[in-house]
């Protein structure tokens, strides 16, 4: 009888055993498909192509530049090294207005882009443009690509105090308004972390050089990837 029950014993202890390595290596499994699924649902964040029209004056047109040294062509760049499926339309021009975007804008959305950045308006204020037409042209601009379906990026602008401290505060804040009003990712100063360099600008003080359009993309690119996996 004891060598019996000694014997039930050892049993059921190796029984115990065995499902507790059969728990143990369900366990590891769950935990390694749940870390496969993460991954994968990370790549699906970005698996859909995104196309990207950019809409901008000489600041995104590579004005004094080499062809290819511009933030734009940059951000192509961006997207092939952050393994995201995407393209970039640069339909900017230097000296183009607010006027100007608005005009060539229904054509361009045309294209069905996935996301439209509108860099515009610092022309505008450098002529001494009335802030309401420009403010008018940037509302018509991004409620033309929010019809067309298309995520809107406004991108900031300051200007010098040419025209007095008013209009240069006004000037930098319809940004804001217009981004929150309709809803929009802003970034509030293309030239975040450049102007304050003169180094960083090429002989005519207006437009960066080269060596600054990596600081210019990354200020675009805080506004852009929250976009880019929607």
């Amino acid at each position: 009888m004891q060598i019996i029950d000694s014997g039930l014993g050892n049993g059921f202890q190796n029984l115990t055993e065995g499902w507790r390595r059969k728990i143990a290596d369900h366990l590891r499994l769950a935990i390694l498909l749940l870390g496969l699924l993460g991954l994968v649902w990370t790549n699906n964040a970005y698996s859909a192509s995104k196309s990207i029209l950019v809409l901008g004056d000489s600041l995104s047109a590579e004005y004094g530049l080499a062809r290819g040294s511009g933030w734009v062509a940059l951000l192509q760049q961006r997207l092939k090294a952050e393994n995201i499926d995407g393209s970039v339309v640069n339909a900017s021009i230097s000296g183009e207005t607010s006027s100007g975007g608005k005009t060539r804008l229904p054509a361009l959305l045309q294209r069905r882009p996935d996301i439209v950045i509108i860099e515009l308006g610092g022309n505008d204020a450098l002529r001494g443009l009335q802030l309401s037409a420009t403010e008018s042209n940037l509302r018509a601009m991004i409620s033309a690509a929010q019809q067309a379906k298309a995520k809107v990026l406004l991108v900031g602008m300051r200007i010098p105090p040419n025209y007095g401290r008013d209009y240069t505060e006004k000037f930098f804040s319809l940004y804001a308004t217009l981004a929150k009003q309709n809803k929009v990712a802003l970034i509030p100063f293309l030239l975040d972390g450049v102007a304050d360099k003169p180094e960083l600008f090429q002989a005519d003080r207006i437009h960066p050089v080269a060596q600054a359009h990596p600081i210019m993309l990354n200020n675009v690119w805080t506004g852009l990837k929250p976009l880019l996996a929607k």
